[in-house]
């Protein structure tokens, strides 16, 4: 930094999901943006050779434990974050849970489960990150949700729920936070390659696609990478005050049509 400029305010951010796809592409990318960052998951190992990373680039980064289905775990994460960087000014959440469901063949327990982990741990865990950043009249807040709240999917129905309900969570937090000072917004991927979802076998995943692409939801065969994802978050938390961008949609650019009219298609399988 140029002599004589003013350093950037410390920022410490708790990212969930960081232990791959969209969370740790988010904690590498906000970590080079000079944030401290928080990975959290129940992968501790494999977080921490993320962390080892970032700090090895010069960043700041620990890896801490964070099991969404534990009541006592978002309590416990929230503390060691900021024993770890002092308080946060950052809460990302994109950890989650996806399951090939139909709501009339799913058990509810299994359907509440989904529930627990993408709505319920989300709010445990606001309720012990925001309280402060109310006190210090700053501070984001970013839902990373999925464009099945714009276009529901079919055999998804608990995921779909669970993240309309995360998008209405976010919604009322934007009222209720109005003029403290702290922004909650919502970033919303379309399909994205991820690990998520890759351990359905693969003639359910293909059943899907087959059903997805019976609505007309298949449109093109274009995928996002994480970090266009993570690009969205740091782009929602770096603006500036007096700022607010309450939700950022982010969707995967078509393959470009060749002059022959055939496209190229790519190769993957969906991810949210």
């Amino acid at each position: 930094m140029s002599a004589g400029l003013p350093h950037p305010p410390r920022r410490p951010a708790l990212i969930t999901g960081a232990s791959s796809g969209i969370g740790e592409a988010t904690a590498v990318r906000m970590a080079a943006a000079g944030h401290p960052v928080a990975l959290t998951s129940r992968r501790v190992e494999r977080m921490e050779q993320t962390a080892e990373r970032i700090r090895a680039d010069g960043g700041e980064a620990v890896a801490v434990h964070l099991d969404l289905l534990d009541p006592d775990s978002p309590s416990r994460c929230v503390e060691a974050a900021v024993d770890a960087f002092g308080e946060l000014e950052v809460l990302v959440s994109v950890a989650g849970d996806v399951l090939p469901t139909k709501a009339h063949t799913t058990e509810p327990e299994v359907f509440a489960r989904q529930l627990r982990i993408n709505l319920a741990a989300v709010q445990a865990l606001v309720s012990r990150a925001v309280p402060a950043m109310v006190d210090r009249r700053r501070g984001d807040v970013v839902f990373v949700t999925s464009d099945v709240v714009r276009v529901p999917r079919p055999t998804m129905s608990s995921y779909v729920s669970s993240k309309w309900g995360l998008e209405g969570l976010a919604r009322a937090m934007q009222l209720e936070l109005e003029g403290s000072g702290v922004r909650a917004s919502i970033v919303r991927p379309g399909p994205t390659l991820t690990e998520m979802g890759s351990g359905f076998p693969p003639d359910t995943l293909g059943d899907l696609m087959d059903e997805w692409g019976r609505h007309g939801l298949m449109r093109h065969q274009g995928y996002l990478e994480a970090d266009g994802v993570a690009r969205a978050v740091e782009f929602v938390v770096g603006a500036p005050r007096g700022t607010h961008f309450t939700i950022v949609e982010v969707e995967p650019e078509a393959p470009v049509v060749a002059d022959s009219g055939a496209a190229d298609t790519g190769t993957g399988t969906e991810r949210q």
